[in-house]
């Protein structure tokens, strides 16, 4: 891994050219972009093969540029103050002068946010005049990246440059919380939604139902564009079996996620094991029964979304 200030210098000089580079973050890695520039953010669309309805998440170093684009709020501060830098994701209210490109807010007044906890992601950003456009660099509705070659494999010769910063920690995209009325999350993510539910001592529901606000809100997403199966307990023949606690039998059909039933190291190893039993051409995947709760929950829903294709 080579990440020295000259690596950060040569990403800045692609993304100030208003080139699409790929960034580590805590979650997943990131198709970044200059979000104040069409050209650069078109880029990101045209790359991922997303639809132009499916709003971006904008990454920021800090409050004080923040502030230039957002109406920020209370129940924001109280949530950044717990939770940011790091995995979660807030909807605000933009502001009428902000500079963000339409291209990332589907000509809605408001935007997602949040501030990366990974230390090759901040430095960069606080080298950068703007905020950075980031969904996670991979093609539309496909499995997300964990590590610079996965980021390969999505994008090969088409993308110039990729930062290198190891395996990211967390392996599922931040949950995203709307703050402009009622509290909502409408993506779940990094950190459980009971977790911050707590902390609010209020209640917060997932609305999973709601008009395309953010990301990771279609039928179809995380997706190996495989078939496959929940709440398995013995997998067909030839059938790549996930499981999240250890089995007194050996078979090459077995992945694991986690040997001791840990569902955050288990959501952290889904979507690298998601693309092993890709490319070890497994025809279908069954998946044990994950509890249903804390990162279960995030698993689960990722599982429900990868399995919706035709």
């Amino acid at each position: 891994m080579k990440n020295n200030l000259s690596n950060i210098k040569k990403a800045v000089k692609y993304l100030n050219k208003n080139q699409c580079i790929g960034i580590p973050t805590e979650t997943v890695y990131g198709l970044a972009a200059n979000a104040y520039s069409g050209v650069a953010t078109d880029k990101i669309y045209k790359l991922k093969k997303r639809p132009k309805n499916n709003p971006l998440i904008v990454h920021y170093s800090d409050l004080k540029m923040l502030k230039q684009d957002c109406e920020i709020n209370d129940l924001f501060l109280k949530l950044y103050k717990k939770y940011s830098p790091g995995p979660i994701s807030y909807i605000l209210r933009l502001k009428k002068n902000s500079a963000i490109s339409k291209n990332i807010t589907n000509k809605k007044n408001s935007l997602a946010v949040r501030f990366p906890s990974h230390p090759i992601a901040r430095r960069l950003l606080k080298m950068l005049n703007y905020p950075l456009a980031a969904p996670s660099a991979n093609i539309s509705t496909k499995i997300s990246p964990v590590s610079k070659k996965d980021v390969k494999d999505e994008f090969g010769k088409k993308l110039s440059f990729v930062l290198d910063g190891g395996q990211s920690k967390i392996g599922v995209e931040s949950t995203i919380i709307d703050l402009i009325n009622k509290p909502q999350v409408l993506r779940l993510g990094g950190i459980p939604k009971e977790q911050i539910k707590k902390y609010l001592n209020q209640n917060l529901v997932y609305n999973k139902k709601s008009k395309i606000k953010t990301p990771g809100q279609g039928k179809v997403h995380y997706s190996p564009y495989i078939k496959l199966r929940l709440n398995v307990k013995n997998p067909k023949n030839k059938e790549a079996f996930i499981l999240i606690k250890k089995r007194k039998r050996v078979a090459a059909n077995y992945f694991y996620l986690s040997k001791g039933n840990n569902l955050e190291q288990a959501a952290k190893n889904l979507y690298k094991t998601l693309r092993l039993i890709k490319k070890s051409k497994f025809n279908s995947i069954a998946v044990e029964k994950i509890p249903n709760k804390g990162f279960g929950e995030v698993i689960n829903d990722r599982l429900k979304r990868a399995s919706y294709f035709k």
